[in-house]
């Protein structure tokens, strides 16, 4: 499947998560790209542009506010709709995910089907 309209990114360093992630998406029907870096997810984004980035905010390196910022500002990837996940559940950092440009946010640990429906709500498929 190469549509980019079923095209997700998931951007976690914590493999079991990756893999989960995946799981449930693909059952779905989604075509998912992966990496657990920042500065890679930015790359691969601009490479193949996703409808929805799925972006881990507490991740080495670039964390995932800067990568949603750099996201939101490519030419190439400033249509991608950003989903942070994050155990980081205080009004701030829900205020700061809205600011750098997140379009949905949702704390950890996430619910397979919450994921989901949140990724297919962001994409804009099933409206």
């Amino acid at each position: 499947m190469s549509d980019a309209r079923r095209r997700v990114l998931v951007v976690e360093d914590d493999a079991d998560t990756r893999a989960l992630y995946r799981a449930v998406l693909e059952r779905a029907g989604w075509e998912v790209a992966e990496t657990a870096s920042g500065a890679e997810a930015v790359r691969l984004a601009a490479e193949a542009p996703p409808a929805v980035a799925v972006v881990d905010i507490s991740i080495p390196g670039l964390d995932g506010w800067e990568t949603t910022r750099r996201l939101k500002a490519g030419a190439a990837t400033r249509g991608v709709a950003v989903v942070a996940v994050t155990g980081h559940a205080l009004d701030e950092d829900r205020r700061r995910a809205r600011e750098v440009g997140c379009d949905a946010y949702l704390i950890k640990p996430v619910e397979p089907s919450r994921l989901l429906a949140e990724v297919t709500r962001v994409a804009g498929n099933g409206e």
